[in-house]
């Protein structure tokens, strides 16, 4: 995975992690396309169930957003560390002798641009067709941009804890929601706050602490969890 003889440093290496991640997701366009799509779907089943009705459309539009993002970020998690159990890279990424908190870090930020990026750039469009208020769009995919990472280095952690079990959707689940959960109330109650006219401003600032304590603790947990894992 890193290259052999001449020993890179720790910003080479997750760079290189970085770049690996990358390239592999857009060859496995699948890991890509079915979250996004599954989170297009949802969002547009809701006014055929509900009601096409605007006002009504209005009132749970954050919500349904919100919720459509967790739920595609849950479907795409299991594809974070699974490829590189099974062809062994797993192995040899964690006895590099380089902090394994970085390269975990840069497979984090790699799976949310390929997963969590494309759902933050098609909110507006989707928000029109729930007919969200158009000067919530803004608090909207700040939200998210702030919220998304979080639910992946979230996942990060379930998904270390469970990289070795053949079957681990519904445990990725009953790990991964509890600790969702607040990232869902503040991004639903910050883009409703935004649609009423209200300042978001507090809510805003509850999920950049979210943002900032889940990169200071999970890739180190995740690290942590991925050496049980595999040992």
């Amino acid at each position: 995975m890193l290259s052999v003889g001449v020993k890179p440093s720790t910003r080479s290496a997750f760079m290189l992690t970085l770049k690996r991640d990358l390239l592999i997701a857009f060859k496995r366009k699948n890991d890509i396309v079915n979250p996004f799509m599954f989170f297009v779907i949802v969002i547009s089943l809701f006014p055929l169930a509900i009601s096409p009705e605007g006002e009504r459309l209005t009132e749970i539009a954050a919500g349904v957003i919100w919720i459509a993002v967790l739920l595609s970020a849950m479907l795409s998690m299991d594809s974070l560390y699974r490829g590189d159990f099974e062809d062994g890279s797993l192995e040899i990424l964690l006895l590099s002798p380089h902090p394994l908190f970085f390269l975990v870090l840069a497979k984090n930020i790699a799976h949310w641009l390929v997963s969590g990026l494309p759902v933050v750039i098609a909110s507006p469009l989707l928000a029109y067709m729930l007919k969200l208020p158009s000067e919530s769009y803004a608090t909207l995919m700040l939200t998210l941009l702030i919220g998304t990472p979080t639910l992946s280095l979230i996942g990060s952690i379930a998904v270390a804890l469970t990289v070795g079990l053949g079957s681990r959707g519904l445990i990725l689940a009953v790990i991964t929601l509890p600790f969702s959960v607040p990232v869902l109330i503040f991004g639903t109650l910050a883009v409703q706050a935004s649609a009423s006219g209200l300042p978001s401003g507090g809510y805003l600032t509850l999920l950049l602490a979210l943002l900032a304590g889940s990169l200071s603790l999970a890739p180190l947990t995740s690290a942590a969890a991925l050496r049980i894992s595999v040992s």
